[in-house]
């Protein structure tokens, strides 16, 4: 279980420089089908780190109202970036 606490934040970190990097690539672009593409894997990216966060602040943590409530809204908002980001990914890469 301790593992599992110290390999989190470095997966967060790296999800965090994953979704910098698409941000990058996707607001310089200048084909839409690109940048569309890129903001997919943006929001792929940002998806897992929130699910991440989420998980390590509800079960890795001392247990409070607080924490409870932040973690549920990262992982609400962490799922619907993964749902998100899937689903344009499978619609610019038909494109």
């Amino acid at each position: 279980m301790e593992w599992i606490q110290k390999i989190l934040p470095v997966v967060i970190v790296l999800t965090l420089l994953v979704s910098l990097f698409y941000s990058f690539k996707s607001r310089r672009s200048q084909d839409p089908k690109l940048r569309g593409l890129y903001a997919s894997r943006m929001n792929i990216a940002m998806g897992i780190m929130l699910i991440i966060i989420a998980v390590s602040q509800l079960f890795f943590f001392t247990d409070s109202n607080t924490r409870r409530v932040f973690g549920v809204v990262c992982f609400l908002l962490g799922m619907f970036n993964l749902f998100a980001g899937l689903r344009n990914h499978s619609y610019f890469t038909r494109q």
